[in-house]
């Protein structure tokens, strides 16, 4: 029950931290302070972003092997992404979406590896 907890918790980060950052470049790019060539740079990299705030999350609570958390993290926002783009957008496959779910990944599993790593013992 505790694992779910932290999962949550993490997922609750991810969201959170997502939508925060879209805000302000919302925000920067309604007052064009940035073009749309660095929007379209910042949307990538902002749930590059989410997902090392939330491995950190979840490699800070977990107790051992923080990239196995961070790996299971990653998988379950990547599928979740995976069955939204496909099923809610009508979205076709493409290579690039396939990278950009392997970057996700491998976000999530050095935010947790961090995050153990920061950890009090």
């Amino acid at each position: 029950m505790k694992y779910l907890k932290n999962l949550g918790m993490s997922f609750l980060y991810i969201i959170g931290s997502i939508l925060i950052l879209t805000f302000i470049t919302t925000l920067f790019s309604y007052f064009n302070i940035m073009s749309d060539k660095v929007v379209s740079i910042i949307k990538i990299i902002i749930p590059i972003i989410s997902m090392l705030i939330g491995g950190f999350y979840i490699g800070k609570r977990s107790l051992k092997k923080g990239f196995l958390e961070g790996l299971k993290l990653g998988s379950i926002f990547s599928i979740v992404l995976i069955i939204f783009n496909y099923l809610a957008l009508n979205n076709s496959f493409k290579f690039k979406y396939l990278l950009f779910y392997i970057i996700i990944i491998i976000s999530s599993i050095l935010g947790s590896m961090i995050g153990i790593n920061k950890k009090k013992h």
